[in-house]
């Protein structure tokens, strides 16, 4: 299946002076739409060699379409100003989502084309340079192993299972690519970043927030000097959580995640020497997916519901009774209904009624534990089988087993950035990174659109079991396909 529906690949003329940029951000916070803690921004980076001219931009917001505020039709409205307004390629320009659920105004992609014309009437002649980060305080895989062969993840739609089940969990991507651009006076125009992280930790005062990307960011802009503009590119982050995701002792703060993002990145930016180099090459391609056919999962995970709701058994306990009782057995296991010597008593006068309401007790106690597993896992059953239904539905209305993907791969000197329109989970974008030809290879999930997660072919295959497999449209079988495309766009620049 090789589906190519699209090309265009850009060289850059080689009798161009060098590579010019230019760069600017424009808020885009709905003010109304409740407290701000935080700006969101849409931010623009136009890069220009000799006859070609692109564009990075990035968004505050939780995906281009599909979900959240940025409605359909805002990619194919700012491609199209962009075209009529300033004649860009359509297919040279990208927009990347940080994932971050803040809401963005109604008018994102008016927006959108003001930073990117803002950016264009900055273009200087820029040198550029190319490293690396590392940073892994920000981010924790939530797929967990379990010890029976089951995969699960770290939500707050369910709970977790009990410790003594979970095996193992998956990995990360501590790696942080960094592009730097400065101007010939040695001013920096840009840095752009690239790492895997769900923002989604959320603020104290639960105000509208760019989450940990805008501290980051910030830190960044501070730092690298006036009129510095940092553009996160998402990476991918697709079953990754905040570190402490699930933590219910403190408030949920993502400035402490977001400073260690902004340092890490500026310590990589701080080592880079940017160097004259012009080239710009980008590769455009849409490809053909496969879809999923969840009809037989979803009856199974209709069966498992019943089967759970089977085993519920009744209890004399509620939970007011069942809370008192854990203390009471658990301060003193050998005499918790009353003292010591009250059960010495029975025992010299041969009762042992006291004995027999602690058997009874337990017996009670056991049972309401296996109630509350059982619920726990109707959550997870439950709110997983919401998800395949819903995009079960969305493969049978698309009237076609296939779905078309608008794959990028763009090389800016020696930064090397390839991209793709859902959550890519970790394992795949390292794969990526580590099949490429180039030193220095990026992967950006969330761009040019919005398909969903997008599991490894094994996380597919336990369809269902956590919110990876279950919010997802593509069959298992996709994963080589799409190694496969991006390899050959890779070796392609």
């Amino acid at each position: 299946m090789t589906g190519l529906l699209s090309f265009v690949l850009a060289f850059p003329n080689a009798s161009a002076a060098g590579l010019e940029a230019g760069a600017a951000m424009v808020d885009i916070t709905d003010y109304e739409a409740g407290p701000v803690n935080d700006v969101l921004y849409a931010k623009a980076l136009v890069l220009r060699s000799g006859d070609i001219t692109a564009v990075i931009a990035t968004v505050d917001a939780v995906a281009i379409e599909e979900i959240g505020p940025i409605k359909s039709g805002y990619l194919d409205n700012v491609r199209s100003q962009l075209q009529e307004q300033l004649q860009i390629d359509p297919h040279n320009v990208i927009v990347n989502a940080s994932h971050c659920h803040g809401i963005v105004v109604a008018d994102v992609a008016d927006r959108t084309v003001q930073a990117v014309k803002e950016a264009a009437e900055k273009l200087t002649p820029v040198k550029i340079g190319v490293g690396v980060g590392h940073e892994d305080r920000v981010s924790a895989n939530r797929r967990l192993k379990l010890k029976s062969g089951r995969e699960l993840d770290v939500r707050h739609a369910y709970s977790l299972p009990p410790d003594e089940e979970v095996a193992s969990v998956g990995p990360i991507d501590p790696q942080i690519g960094v592009l730097r651009l400065d101007d010939e006076d040695e001013n920096t125009v840009a840095v752009v970043y690239n790492f895997a992280v769900h923002p989604i930790q959320g603020v104290p005062g639960g105000g509208n927030t760019a989450d940990i990307i805008g501290y980051a960011s910030k830190v960044i802009e501070d730092n690298a000097g006036e009129g510095t503009v940092a553009l996160f590119l998402q990476g991918c982050a697709g079953d990754l959580n905040p570190a402490f995701y699930k933590d219910v002792d403190h408030p949920r703060d993502a400035e402490p995640l977001g400073n260690y993002l902004g340092l890490s990145t500026l310590e990589a930016y701080r080592a880079i020497e940017p160097q004259e180099d012009d080239r710009l090459v980008i590769i455009n391609e849409t490809r053909e997916l496969p879809r999923a056919d969840f009809a037989q999962r979803i009856a199974e995970l209709e069966a498992e519901l019943d089967r759970l709701l089977g085993t519920l058994r009744g209890t004399s306990m509620n939970l007011k009774t069942f809370l008192s009782s854990v203390t009471k057995y658990s301060l003193a296991d050998e005499f918790p209904s009353y003292y010591s010597h009250r059960y010495l008593h029975e025992e010299m006068l041969g009762r042992d009624h006291l004995k027999r309401l602690d058997a009874e007790n337990l017996r009670n106690m056991e049972r309401y534990i296996e109630n509350i597993y059982t619920m726990e896992e109707l959550t997870r059953v439950q709110t997983n089988l919401r998800l395949l239904r819903k995009n079960q539905a969305k493969n049978v209305a698309a009237g076609k087993r296939t779905i078309d993907v608008e794959l990028t791969a763009w090389r800016i000197g020696d930064f090397v950035l390839t991209t793709f329109p859902g959550e890519l989970v970790v394992r795949i974008g390292l794969n990526i990174k580590e099949a490429s030809p180039h030193e220095h290879t990026f992967v950006a999930g969330y761009t040019n659109g919005y398909i969903y997660y997008a599991p490894t072919t094994e996380q597919a295959l336990n369809v269902g079991g956590a919110q990876e497999d279950s919010d997802c449209l593509l069959a298992p079988e996709w994963q080589p396909i799409y190694e496969e495309y991006a390899a050959e766009l890779l070796k392609q620049l």
